[in-house]
């Protein structure tokens, strides 16, 4: 289970994520790194930690003009990075698949961001619930040849009906039983996500922002274990 529990580095500084992976380190073997440490030296430390051996999940959801994304997976491809988020819309895959191609980057579409629930969906202009939107662009993700999709857990075991065994199946939005929500609205436990079908469970602020790191992660480590 270890290399399925991504843990989101979603924290302000630099100095602050090299703690937490000090503090993880032996329990966790794979961080996601988003905007708010990308734009903090982030990027340099996510070669790090790839150059190491660490696992890297950059999630950029990546979304352009078909060769503004592709130049940029491009130089990606060239960091070692072992999952990469991109937007769930047809052209941007292409692009991005061929782009990679050869490499061992693993694309992932991100469908419906699991802080939106109907209304965000219907809000944004979508003719779709998310539940029907997330399946439609797993298909959409599977026929452009990607490696992956993002999701809620909610929708991991539709999800998995459709892309089949081999795709991986990303799902944050992970809290454990009696944990804050947050800002997120489609949320699910980590034995629940397991059964479900996700092959990686990414959690961020219940293990960084826990007072005790390493026991946090210990115990979403043994849900998913258990289920």
């Amino acid at each position: 289970m270890r290399d399925r529990l991504i843990v989101g580095l979603d924290l302000p500084t630099l100095k602050e994520a090299e703690r937490a992976v000090r503090e993880l380190e032996g329990a966790v073997s794979f961080y996601k790194i988003g905007y708010q440490l990308a734009f903090a030296g982030g990027l340099d430390f996510a070669r790090e930690l790839a150059s190491s051996g660490t696992k890297v999940f950059l999630d950029m959801k990546l979304l352009d003009i078909d060769n503004t994304v592709a130049k940029g997976v491009e130089n990606i491809v060239k960091m070692d990075m072992t999952m990469l988020t991109l937007h769930a819309y047809p052209k941007t895959m292409r692009a991005a698949v061929e782009a990679a191609r050869g490499s061992e980057l693993c694309l992932l579409g991100v469908t419906v961001l699991t802080s939106m629930d109907e209304q965000d969906v219907i809000d944004a202009g979508y003719e779709y619930d998310p539940h029907t939107l997330v399946l439609r662009r797993s298909e959409q993700a599977l026929h452009a040849g990607m490696g992956g999709i993002v999701c809620s857990a909610e929708e991991a075991e539709a999800v998995r009906r459709i892309v089949g065994p081999d795709l991986a199946v990303v799902t944050p939005g992970i809290r454990p039983a009696g944990s804050a929500h947050g800002d997120q609205k489609r949320v699910v436990t980590p034995a629940q996500a397991i059964r479900n079908g996700s092959s990686h469970l990414v959690v961020g602020r219940p293990i960084v922002a826990a007072p005790d790191r390493r026991a946090a992660a210990e115990a979403i480590l043994a849900e998913m274990q258990s289920a």
